[in-house]
Formats: C-alpha cells, sequence, structure tokens
C-alpha cells in the first residue's frame, strides 16, 4: 500500500470532508483531546496529522511516526499547539523507540488498525506495548462498515483480510488492504494487553479504548 499513500498524501485529508462524517468527526475530536490531556502520546501512522492537531490541544507532548514521508510533509505544515516530533519509523518496530529512553502515556491509532494483516496483528500490539508506561491510555480509531457503500470489498485473501480497490486522481488504481473487525475481535485482539475502557459505534467510525497493563 505503500504507492498509493505516498500519492495519495497531498489530498489524503478529503477523507474528513464528507458531509456525512462531520457529527461523528466532531465527537472523535473532541473526545480524542480529553483522553490525553497531559499525556506523552505516540501516535502510531499519524499520516498528515490530522488527528496530531487535536492531540495536540492537551497533550504535553506527541511523537508522530509513519513510515512514508510523503505524508509526514503534510504533517509538518500544520500548526501544533505542544511539542510534536514527526519521524519515518516502521510501525511494526516501534519497539526500537525504547533503546532511545523513550517511553509514553499515550497511543494513538487513527484509521490504521483496519490497514493491519490478520496475521500481523500480535507483533503490531507487542511492539506497541514495550513502548508504553504501566496505566498508558491506548485510542484507536478507524471506519465503521457503512465505507463499504463506497468501496466494496473486492476480495478475501486466506487470513481473512478484505481488500478493496481504490482509484487516485491519477486514474491508477491500487488494491488496499481493508479489514472491519468486530468488537468481539477488538476485544479479543487486545483484551493480552490492556483493560477495556470504552467503545462507541458511530454511524461512520468507531472508537476503542483500554488501559495498558504490565
Amino acid at each position: 500500500m505503500a504507492p498509493y499513500y505516498r500519492e495519495r498524501a497531498p489530498v489524503y485529508d478529503r477523507v474528513y470532508s464528507y458531509p456525512e462524517r462531520q457529527l461523528d468527526l466532531r465527537f472523535l475530536e473532541s473526545h480524542v483531546m480529553r483522553v490525553f490531556e497531559n499525556c506523552r502520546v505516540l501516535e502510531i501512522a499519524a499520516g498528515t496529522g490530522y488527528w496530531t492537531q487535536f492531540i495536540s490541544r492537551s497533550a504535553k507532548s506527541v511523537l508522530a511516526v509513519d513510515r512514508e514521508q510523503a505524508q509526514l510533509d503534510e504533517l509538518s505544515r500544520r500548526d501544533f499547539k505542544c511539542p510534536v516530533e514527526s519521524r519515518v519509523q516502521d510501525v511494526y518496530h516501534v519497539d526500537r523507540l525504547v533503546d532511545e529512553g523513550k517511553s509514553f502515556t499515550g497511543a494513538f491509532a487513527g484509521l490504521w488498525l483496519s490497514h493491519v494483516p490478520r496475521q500481523r496483528l500480535k507483533e503490531f500490539f507487542c511492539s506497541l506495548h514495550q513502548c508504553l508506561r504501566p496505566g498508558a491510555t491506548v485510542l484507536l480509531i478507524d471506519n465503521a462498515p457503512a465505507q463499504l457503500a463506497a468501496f466494496p470489498v473486492s476480495r478475501r485473501d486466506e487470513f481473512g483480510n478484505t481488500y478493496q480497490n481504490r482509484s487516485l486522481d491519477s486514474g491508477v488504481t491500487h488494491e488496499v488492504l481493508k479489514n472491519f473487525p468486530s468488537f468481539e475481535e477488538l476485544k479479543a485482539m487486545t483484551e493480552p494487553f490492556g483493560d477495556f475502557q470504552n467503545y462507541v459505534d458511530l454511524e461512520n467510525f468507531w472508537l476503542f479504548q483500554y488501559r495498558h497493563r504490565r
């Protein structure tokens, strides 16, 4: 998916301009600010920094990581209210940040978990939780199945991952992995790492929140 997100970076924020998503987005933006007040936040797959701007309004600091420099270039154009550092980072190996003495009291992933292959979920969560302090809040936000109306599933692989075809302004079409985990699946994948706190199922998005335990 790297070429897709690299080329899409300058126009990625269109996903936040759809009229039918506005009520959901206002709720989520407000929730993000409340949850991460005074936290040192690790933001996974930060992309263009749409969510970073809201996290920064109440957080103590943010480290925003993404595998694509083109996405982070867009992020760097935003104004933030707290110190925000961005870096190119393999999000499956954020545990390497521990070697730098970094630890976080909050972690956030917006519209990212749906792109993690089912067979790599454990790898992702194990790496993430090595960076977190006991009691850290983890917040996940992603698309609800309503998104399938515009982008139906094109195929399913042997692991149960589902895929969509996405077209860019250039006319090039990419196949993108996009899963839609249920509440039960989210609880099952996070239970080994933390204690469930909150789940909100909106029309176009969902949020899942839990507290890291060690």
